[in-house]
């Protein structure tokens, strides 16, 4: 069957680019330094320098804040605060809480922003701000989940699912098992740190060019900072240098202060934050601590399933109710739960307000099941695979536990092809009798599924605009609302475009992403950007087309459906002309050659509070085998290789897509390894780029890395029948984690293994120790 889904009204055929392995648009400013980003762009002749005045306690009342010292430094030109907001001191995401741009009474996390010095070097600025004398009346914070837990400090409401009777199927259940993980936070270590390059204009207007994920929050929340409505303010956007959503709502804050900032001064300003103070400053991953109860029978079939996630949430909300609920969304992974208690618990911590990141809470929620599966298969000496594959999602039953049909579950066929091509027997064999004779070195094995729901759970979310022009020479510029960090939203949008007019991808010119041209949009997140944004674009495009071909048709007197596109030509009955002679034509006679488009996904709806509905479009799957090799004397661990078979749909760009499969990988591979957040009793990270905070480098990743893309197209009417792939990968991970525990329980057959993320070589020994002693207490 094709499902290429082309109009039927001026066909395009031949020369197809939809598909293709092209090169990212800027991958070669990428490798020779051509690329801009914020700190790179032309600056005004007159342009200052913003650096943020931080806050020396975690919680407390802040008493005062003496900013003579920094007036009188070098450079400086303005110190701003508080009082000095136009607009509303807030950058704040949600309604229902307060961000304070600039912190004025209250103290709530270690770093938190009381002021902003102007120099006229980034430098003379960053130096005049520790100048700053800041008394604050300090309280003892709460740092972390636990504690949080134990003082019952709730940012918001618990959520959860239950399905079925619990209590009743716990109390038939032939076995029973409990236990807790701690899993970790992660820093989003973009490339690009935050930054933003605000420029005032006439009659109030203001540019911000920001290194942000979502232009139109920027946009909306300067506006507000300043008290202007959105129409004066610009949020541009070229690329990112990273976002992994650490710039989703977190860019915000240093675009507003840019942004009073050149109110302030009538003229540029910029702010970009060094590395140390970013990861100060800035939300991260969520991390959590799990419980979680689980009975099952002697198959290792699961009967009921209780887990409570603990999450740190940091001082405010900023995104963590969609994080925490997407935790729960897939607290069952690719597992049928026939009951289930699945309760989120949402913590206000003195720590930095933690916020999106790849995977957007999915990650915690699989990690967890992944856990429990590996528990039921030590308890009955089971190989873990035969766990995950009685208890997948059409092995048992398709309802998840917020009551969603699964209706394109690919997870049983995919799980056992890849069981094939990675030799998984032959090589469970082969472990197994190398862990025998090597009293030191431990070898694992594990092979994980992904299941994960595209679409965003807050509805409104999932639309997407784009603007489309053809110029008098047949040349096509191409502006939507979705922003490029690295992922290649860009080329695949311009391929779809390429495609509608069977124009070579040349001829189309992306521009940057913009609020002055495309509205309202929602954030990029990397696993719906072409599933909005192509079809968005695709739709402007058709639109222009269908001019040309009624322009066509009337002209020279040939029916519609006889009038095509191919390869850069448009066939009109027996004759052919040049697309740009037809464009040249079509000018002359007056048509318009420029459409919006506009796409929203349909077929979704979610009530929160009947918790019911039908959250996600479809489903991405995939699943991946990891072998590694720890040593048990030193904690020391290997990845020896990595096999993935990864479900795209029919892909857009096999080349973009493996890429994203294998970044997404190794960054999640880092989160479950090496990146290890660490804060103090008085709530200070201690963890500093790069030197205590690892993430993963080339000699992490294995020589024998094996990715396969799944050759299935899209049950649902996605653009072309492609599928996300920018957040799923990361999960696939998840297989390393549970190869280092397989590898630990080769130390003592039979026990649990309470091995945490992430599993640093700390970890693993502690872990290790807590198997051989397995009376004593665990980590």
């Amino acid at each position: 069957m094709n499902f290429s889904a082309r109009s039927k009204l001026g066909e395009t055929d031949s020369g197809s680019v939809v598909g293709q392995a092209i090169a990212h648009d800027s991958a070669r400013g990428h490798v020779s330094g051509k690329a801009l980003y914020i700190d790179d762009l032309p600056e005004p002749a007159v342009t200052f320098h913003v650096a943020p005045i931080m806050a020396t306690s975690a919680r407390g009342r802040l008493l005062s804040l003496d900013v003579e010292e920094v007036r009188a430094s070098e450079g400086v030109v303005a110190v701003l605060m508080a009082g000095d907001v136009p607009g509303c001191n807030d950058c704040s995401p949600v309604d229902f809480d307060v961000d304070p741009i600039f912190a004025s009474e209250t103290i709530s996390f270690h770093g938190q922003v009381v002021g902003a010095v102007i120099a006229t070097s980034h430098l003379l600025a960053r130096q005049a701000a520790r100048r700053a004398l800041i008394d604050i009346a300090s309280e003892v914070p709460l740092v972390e989940a636990a504690a949080a837990l134990a003082a019952d400090a709730r940012l918001m409401p618990d959520y959860a699912f239950q399905r079925g009777d619990v209590t009743a199927g716990f109390a038939a259940a032939a076995h029973r098992l409990n236990g807790r993980i701690a899993i970790g936070g992660q820093e989003h270590f973009y490339l690009e740190g935050q930054a933003a390059l605000a420029i005032p204009g006439e009659g109030g207007d203001m540019l911000v060019h920001s290194s942000t994920q979502h232009p139109s929050e920027v946009q909306h929340i300067v506006a507000r900072a300043l008290g202007v409505a959105s129409h004066a303010v610009q949020c541009e956007v070229r690329r990112m240098g990273g976002g992994f959503g650490g710039k989703e709502s977190q860019a915000s804050q240093w675009a507003a202060i840019a942004a009073i900032a050149a109110r302030h001064m009538g003229a540029a300003c910029k702010l970009r934050l060094d590395r140390d103070d970013d990861m100060m400053l800035t939300g991260k991953r969520h991390d959590c601590l799990v419980d979680y109860e689980v009975g099952f029978d002697g198959e290792g079939r699961i009967g009921v399933l209780a887990s409570h996630f603990a999450m740190r949430c940091g001082y405010s909300a900023d995104l963590s109710l969609g994080v925490c609920d997407r935790t729960l969304f897939h607290a069952d992974n690719a597992y049928y739960l026939p009951a289930c208690d699945l309760v989120s618990a949402r913590l206000r911590t003195n720590t930095v307000s933690n916020t999106a990141f790849r995977g957007f809470g999915g990650p915690q929620g699989m990690v967890a099941v992944e856990r429990v599966i590996d528990a039921i298969a030590w308890h009955l000496g089971c190989d873990p695979l035969d766990i995950r594959k009685r208890n997948l999602y059409g092995v048992m039953g398709l309802t998840t536990p917020y009551g969603m049909d699964i209706d394109d579950n690919i997870l049983p066929e995919l799980v056992e092809a890849l069981e094939r091509s990675s030799d998984y027997r032959q090589r469970r064999s082969a472990i197994s009798a190398y862990n025998t004779a090597s009293p030191v070195l431990k070898r694992g094995l594990a092979l994980t599924p992904v299941k994960f729901g595209i679409s965003f759970t807050l509805i409104h979310l999932n639309q997407a605009g784009a603007l489309v022009h053809i110029y008098a020479d047949g040349s096509v510029a191409l502006n939507h609302g979705g922003t490029e960090m690295g992922q290649g939203l860009y080329i695949k949008v311009a391929q779809v475009v390429a495609d509608e007019f069977a124009l070579p991808l040349e001829a189309i010119r992306i521009t940057a992403t913009t609020t002055a041209k495309v509205p309202n949009t929602g954030p990029t997140a990397a696993s719906a950007g072409s599933d909005l944004n192509a079809m968005a674009a695709r739709e402007a495009a058709r639109t222009i087309k269908a001019r040309l071909v009624d322009f066509c048709s009337e002209r020279y007197q040939v029916p519609a459906p006889d009038i095509r596109f191919v390869d850069g030509q448009v066939v009109i009955g027996t004759e052919r002309l040049s697309f740009g002679d037809v464009v040249r034509e079509a000018v002359r006679a007056r048509i318009s050659l420029s459409s919006t488009g506009f796409y929203r996904t349909p077929d979704i709806h979610w009530d929160r509070a009947a918790k019911s509905g039908r959250p996600f479009y479809y489903f991405a799957y995939g699943a991946a085998c990891s072998e590694v090799e720890i040593d048990t004397t030193t904690g020391e661990m290997q990845v020896r290789r990595i096999d993935i078979l990864h479900d795209v749909g029919a892909s857009l760009n096999p080349a973009i897509d493996i890429g994203q499969i294998e970044g997404g990988f190794v960054q999640g591979m880092g989160w479950l390894t090496t990146e290890e957040l660490v804060f103090d009793e008085a709530g200070r990270l201690r963890t500093h780029a790069p030197s205590t905070y690892k993430i993963p480098v080339a000699s992490d990743v294995p020589e024998d890395f094996r990715v396969a893309l799944w050759q299935s197209p899209n049950r649902r009417e996605t653009i072309y029948r492609s599928k996300a792939v920018g957040e799923p990968p990361l999960m696939l991970a998840i297989s390393v984690w549970s190869a280092i525990a397989d590898a630990i329980h080769a130390v003592a057959p039979g026990e649990q293994v309470g091995l945490h993320a992430p599993a640093t070589p700390e970890a693993i020994l502690a872990a290790i120790k807590a198997i051989r002693h397995p009376g004593g207490e665990r980590p």
